[in-house]
């Protein structure tokens, strides 16, 4: 007599054909007209659950280690499958099978296969195994068929040996399921499998690769250290927790093809959990992750990828984390991302790095050959014509890409294309002189706000870098207007070490043919060397402020026109006060004649120019006064007849104007050219 299962909601629907095999038959009722589907064994008309307990002895009498076996259909008590088993064991109590064919068996308690050697292989297709399983070292000489099984207590695979295919293709694990150090040295397939317990692949070794496509985990899923062999397949699969690859080894390509990584992030709280982990793995060949979508973190922080082509394009609703990963050749990166770091990110080849929505981190950057990255306009085009679907970005106010970090990075081989630098550091960075700067690329700006009576100075409208935002943020007193919000994470920075980068900046600028960029950059350049009271002299600094105060070092060619302006203003004044004598100068003549007679001489002059009185405020003299101050701008003398002072006047304004007029010149071309 047969006991009664003690779970029996854990039984699939059976279906109402009878098996293919002769089966026994017993219990049939009108709700189940095909009864007991065990299989008859040889010679009887019954399976082994239902032979009288003579013939079964006997059964089991024959059989020995190494036996071949079918019980399909056959539900097991655990005194039944106990004695089952206990006659294929050798004298050390080692299980050995031949053939063992279980398929829709029914295991009702433990079934327990330890230590088992399947030397033919074993089928238990369709099986349920209605409490633990346990298979704990087993070892499948043969084919390893589970396909359509039914686990509904824990699934214990614990360093099994699958010699040939294993085959767990629609598996339903109810409970946890165990295949940590488990070795299949052919092709291992979960295609379609459940499993909604926990999943444990720890140090599994699948030597030539393993299909676990659109299998779907309701729990977390644990690939860490794992060997994944040549081929795996994960596309279409669901992780609706945490996946984790740790330290896991991909062969020749690794498939994640419109995977699904669910969970949500929480943005609000700095320990974000990370969904996907693939933390210090090693892909030694290709990795494809077209059209997955992460609802979490990935991360990809030390992993290695040795020959890869193309990673994307994805979406991934929280950060995905590339620090200390090693790309060994030309790659391709598309995704969308709330925030990418890629800190301390080794490039040896060729790399371009496409990205939607995201702020990114490349403090550290190591790069031997020419880096990309590039601000994508448009979703990304997927390998079949269709668009990568953006959800997790739904009602994003912008898709720009932003840059927060170049700290230590080499910068020889960087390409930035349309990216926000406003609020990016680069203090630190080397080679910044042979940065590239291509697209709208935006950088933050000094701050502007009309002049007012206590309300601190104007800026000159330029672009400034964000560490100088924080350095005049910090200063005692500072003006309103600097960025005060990007000031953590900036450090000790002041002039002494914003003035390098801006010089080098200024000469990538230069080299590139931007010359309002390069302009801008030579301004905070200039700004800084004045500011800095470590490694400019006092005189230095006068010079330069002086500079500043004059025309802007040289760019802002408004600045000297108001100076120029002003300069031909004064000498008009100074003229009309001092400059222009009373009365114009008249001739005189003189005779003079000699005290023993002879020739009288006549000399004529000119009288001297008398110093103004009275009203000096006259159209007249206003006139004259413009006619020298315009005449001194072009180094030319406007003939009027001067006084002392007026003639002082003049020298200075032919010295000055010209030199204020050069400035704007130079300002102007500064501004214009290309």
């Amino acid at each position: 007599m047969t006991m009664a299962h003690p779970h029996p909601t854990l039984h699939p629907a059976r279906p109402l054909e009878p098996p293919e095999w002769p089966h026994c038959g017993r219990d049939a009722t009108a709700a189940d007209p095909v009864g007991c589907r065990g299989v008859h064994l040889s010679g009887h008309t019954a399976c082994l659950a239902h032979l009288t307990r003579a013939e079964r002895d006997a059964y089991l009498t024959g059989l020995g280690p190494g036996s071949h076996i079918d019980h399909r259909g056959t539900t097991f008590a655990e005194p039944l499958l106990a004695a089952l088993l206990d006659a294929l064991r050798t004298p050390t109590e080692a299980l050995r099978l031949g053939f063992a064919n279980f398929g829709s068996a029914v295991f009702e308690s433990e079934a327990r296969f330890d230590a088992a050697v399947f030397d033919r292989g074993a089928s238990f297709e369709r099986a349920d195994f209605l409490e633990t399983a346990v298979f704990h070292s087993a070892c499948f000489k043969g084919n390893a068929r589970f396909e359509s099984a039914t686990f509904g207590g824990r699934a214990m695979f614990e360093m099994a040996v699958f010699e040939e295919l294993a085959l767990f293709d629609s598996v339903t694990f109810q409970q946890e399921a165990g295949f940590s150090q488990a070795t299949f040295k052919d092709i291992a397939t979960f295609e379609t499998a459940a499993f909604e317990g926990n999943a444990d692949f720890e140090y599994a070794d699948f030597e030539d690769g393993a299909k676990f496509s659109s299998a779907s985990f309701e729990r977390r899923a644990r690939f860490k250290s794992a060997t994944l062999g040549e081929i795996v397949r994960f596309d279409e699969v669901t992780f609706k927790e945490r996946a984790v690859f740790e330290s896991a080894v991909f062969g020749y390509i690794a498939i994640f093809e419109s995977a699904i990584f669910a969970g949500e992030a929480d943005f609000r709280s700095a320990a974000v959990q990370h969904h996907a982990l693939f933390h210090s793995v090693t892909f030694r060949g290709a990795a494809r992750f077209e059209a997955a979508t992460f609802g979490g973190d990935l991360r990809f922080d030390r992993a290695s990828f040795e020959r890869p082509d193309h990673l994307g394009p994805f979406v991934c609703a929280g950060r995905v984390g590339l620090s200390g990963a090693v790309f060994g050749g030309p790659v391709t990166l598309s995704f969308a991302a709330r925030r990418v770091e890629c800190r301390r990110t080794h490039w040896t080849s060729t790399a371009e790095i496409r990205l939607r929505y995201a702020t990114t981190d490349f403090s550290h950057l190591f790069v031997v050959s020419p880096l990309t990255l590039v601000a994508e306009a448009a979703p990304f085009a997927l390998s079949d014509g269709r668009t990568l679907e953006e959800e997790a970005f739904a009602g994003a106010p912008d898709t720009r890409v932003r840059l927060v970090s170049l700290r230590g990075a080499d910068t020889r081989h960087l390409v930035l294309a349309d990216i926000d630098l406003s609020g990016c550091l680069f203090t630190g960075a080397v080679h910044l002189d042979r940065i590239r700067l291509e697209g709208v690329c935006i950088l933050d700006t000094a701050p502007r706000r009309p002049r007012r009576w206590g309300h601190g100075p104007r800026f000159t409208p330029r672009r400034t870098l964000a560490e100088e935002h924080h350095w005049r943020a910090g200063r005692p007193g500072a003006a309103r207007g600097w960025n005060r919000a990007v000031l953590l994470g900036a450090g000790q920075v002041g002039p002494a070490q914003l003035e390098p980068v801006y010089r080098a900046l200024r000469k990538a600028q230069e080299d590139a043919g931007n010359q309002p960029w390069a302009a801008d950059f030579a301004y905070g350049e200039r700004e800084m060397r004045r500011h800095d009271r470590t490694g400019t002299t006092r005189a230095e600094r006068g010079l330069l402020h002086a500079y500043w105060l004059l025309s802007g070092y040289g760019l802002r060619a408004s600045r000297a026109l108001g100076w120029l302006a002003a300069s031909i203003v004064l000498t008009v004044l100074l003229l009309m006060w001092a400059g222009i004598p009373q009365d114009s100068p008249k001739q005189e003549a003189a005779s003079r004649v000699p005290a023993g007679g002879g020739t009288v001489t006549f000399e004529i002059g000119e009288t001297s120019p008398r110093n103004p009185t009275g009203d000096r405020f006259t159209g007249e003299r206003f006139e004259k006064s413009l006619d020298v101050a315009l005449g001194a701008l072009v180094f030319r003398s406007s003939g009027q007849p001067l006084t002392t002072a007026g003639g002082y006047i003049e020298l200075a304004s032919r010295v000055s104007q010209p030199l204020l007029l050069g400035l704007a010149v130079l300002a102007v071309r500064n501004r214009v050219r290309r």
